[in-house]
């Protein structure tokens, strides 16, 4: 077996280096609207397009549409069409995208807890500047 098909070793990931490549799954995860797709997919049961943009809220189509292409590319959410008239397309989180609810829920908890403190900072910011 030649070396040109061996395994490379990985190296260690640290998402601080700007060439690591771990920053891309912190780049899809920061994305404005994947985090909101990934919750309102949780619950399990596959979702057609109207119901997401219904449990998302004022994202639009296009934009929904754009972050679910790429949740699938990244394999993240499952994208399942049926040979139906009118076509009919469910989406669903994947075994990975499902890994993620964890770490999301947790950010979803600390936000809804610390949100007072956020807004009562930022009131002070606004006042200590002039707005």
């Amino acid at each position: 077996m030649s070396d040109d098909f061996a395994p490379r070793p990985t190296p260690p990931m640290d998402v601080l280096d700007p060439a690591c490549p771990s920053r891309i799954v912190f780049g899809r995860i920061g994305e404005r609207w994947t985090m909101f797709v990934i919750l309102a997919l949780a619950d399990g049961r596959p979702k057609r397009f109207t119901d997401l943009k219904a449990r998302v809220g004022v994202v639009t189509a296009k934009v929904l549409t754009e972050t679910l292409r790429a949740l699938e590319a990244d394999g993240l959410v499952s994208r399942q069409a049926f040979r139906e008239s009118p076509p009919r397309v469910e989406y669903t989180l994947t075994e990975l995208g499902c890994s993620l609810l964890e770490p999301i829920q947790a950010m979803r908890e600390w936000a809804e807890q610390h949100v007072p403190e956020l807004l009562a900072s930022r009131e002070r910011a606004a006042v200590a500047s002039g707005e």
